[in-house]
């Protein structure tokens, strides 16, 4: 049955609603599970020169625990929320837009947890020890609780984000906007173009910008692999 748009503006409604509400639920208690992953964030990241995390007006640990605990909600409500979006989608596709839907979905979501896993048990304390060695007689570090925490937020997406990269040399070549054999010619500039955008979105030290330039390049080689034999196929 041919819906009119209205009907599938009223049911897309539907869905952000029951997706919003979802978020809602586990926000509560979301906020009593960010106090533990605070801990155990601080506990793992921070060497032992650091000492304890600052906190610099009284709402700020307050403030910080209840992002984080959107953060946490929204990852905790986000099978269910791809679930109501694909039963809104799936009338509108066809049986083999389904089925490469289904695989790009899964695939993108576990790159992206990739990303955060290599972030937070590599990347975060080479960060934070990287930012002791600056320590000595006259200088003491005093790092605060949300400087912290914006700056793991903000790495844990960068990487999450960044380790897509094979999904986008996918996509690029499966609906023909660019040739495997082009990007292949033009590595050279991909490469650079690596390194730029590492040096940007990364804190300014080297190691974090290697330790995301690496595996992008990496993961770049491994799309253009997976997308020559897409290719063939195609």
């Amino acid at each position: 049955m041919t819906q009119t748009f209205f009907e599938h503006l009223e049911a897309l409604r539907t869905v952000l609603l029951r997706c919003l509400v979802t978020v809602g639920i586990f926000y509560v208690p979301s906020y009593f599970l960010a106090q533990f992953c605070i801990q155990w964030l601080i506990s793992w990241c921070c060497p032992a020169e650091i000492g304890q995390l600052n906190f610099f007006s009284p709402m700020e640990v307050f403030i910080v625990q209840l992002k984080l605990a959107l953060v946490l909600a929204v990852l905790i409500s986000f099978p269910y929320c791809i679930w109501q979006i694909w039963n809104f989608l799936l009338p509108a596709l066809q049986a083999h837009e389904k089925e490469a839907l289904k695989y790009w979905i899964v695939l993108a979501s576990f790159l992206f947890v990739c990303g955060v896993a290599f972030c937070v048990l590599l990347i975060l304390p080479l960060v934070m020890q990287f930012a002791v060695s600056f320590a000595s007689d006259k200088l003491n570090p005093v790092i605060g609780l949300a400087d912290f925490l914006n700056l793991s937020c903000g790495l844990m997406l960068v990487f999450g984000v960044g380790f897509q990269l094979p999904l986008t040399v996918l996509l690029c070549v499966r609906f023909g906007l660019i040739q495997v054999q082009f990007l292949r010619d033009k590595r050279t500039y991909v490469v650079v173009g690596i390194l730029i955008v590492s040096a940007v979105v990364t804190p300014p030290d080297i190691i974090s910008q290697i330790m995301l330039a690496l595996p992008m390049w990496l993961l770049f080689e491994l799309g253009l692999l997976l997308a020559r034999r897409i290719e063939i196929k195609l």
